[in-house]
């Protein structure tokens, strides 16, 4: 295992989301290399945007990232443009077939980014895994033999609490929780958090829920400033000052095979995840 480093994460206030009375609460500390599940069972609120973009942000720091898609829509891996018919093993085969993980990792037009694919033949995981011996460990142990190489790896799991999501939760040492500020916010949120507590008592002791982030929000609605107030009720200083806006180009990015920082670098959304990246990381290696 790769030397942990350490980090102040301090990062600047936010006047969208701090009052001027405020003081700056620090990040906990937390070491290098960091294994980031990117989780939530309810769809559409943006765990690959955020898998991607995040990286990306990441990445473009300096920081050396592996995004792992786990969800066999394989958003993730398009949406860093790489195409299904250029690579031969997928995440798949890490998974059903043992498969070294290095030899899945493909790299990504931006400098210091990686992916690992998925491709539609996940779907069928969740049900071949039931039977397999230590199902819930094999994405950890494929992780722990490419840890020394990053200093991030972003788990983009499923839309769902199976196997597959399990495992990404197996191999994590924190999880990141997309939220997006709509009505349903919270919905099923408690059933996540519930399987995170499963996961770590039975599986991965040192699990937790470390940072949510607040997407998809919309300042000329209500509703979106109510949702972000509910959030922070509930969740305090685990959730980031900065929020991911609803815009038109954050959609259009993945269509071109690019994260918003390559698509449109001084786009609303681009400068978004380049504020979180620097939240969620303490700044620069």
């Amino acid at each position: 295992m790769a030397e942990r480093r350490w980090r102040d994460d301090d990062v600047e206030d936010d006047p969208g989301t701090m009052n001027d009375h405020e003081e700056s609460q620090p990040v906990a500390r937390r070491p290098l290399p960091r294994i980031v599940a990117v989780a939530n069972q309810k769809g559409g609120v943006g765990k690959t945007t955020t898998s991607v973009n995040l990286g990306a942000a990441l990445a473009e720091l300096g920081y050396r990232v592996l995004v792992v898609d786990l969800d066999p829509q394989g958003n993730a891996t398009t949406g860093l443009g790489v195409d299904a018919r250029n690579f031969e093993q997928s995440m798949y085969d890490v998974i059903m077939r043992d498969a070294p993980l290095e030899d899945c990792i493909e790299p990504t037009s931006t400098k210091n980014l990686f992916v690992a694919p998925a491709t539609i033949d996940l779907a069928g995981a969740e049900i071949e895994l039931v039977p397999a011996f230590s199902r819930e460990l094999k994405l950890k142990r494929a992780i722990q033999t490419v840890i020394d190489d990053f200093d991030f790896v972003l788990i983009d799991c499923p839309p769902s609490l199976g196997l597959i999501t399990v495992n990404g939760l197996a191999a994590a040492d924190e999880v990141l929780v997309p939220i997006q500020c709509e009505y349903y916010a919270l919905e099923g949120l408690s059933q996540l958090l519930r399987n995170v507590s499963l996961v770590a008592a039975n599986l991965n002791s040192g699990l937790e829920v470390s940072t949510i982030v607040l997407t998809m929000y919309d300042a000329r609605t209500k509703l979106s400033d109510q949702v972000v107030a509910d959030v922070r009720e509930h969740f305090g200083s685990r959730v980031c000052r900065n929020v991911i806006p609803r815009t038109v180009r954050l959609s259009e990015a993945p269509s071109f095979g690019q994260p918003i920082t390559v698509f449109d670098p001084t786009s609303r959304g681009a400068i978004a995840y380049r504020e979180l990246a620097r939240e969620v990381s303490g700044g620069t290696p």
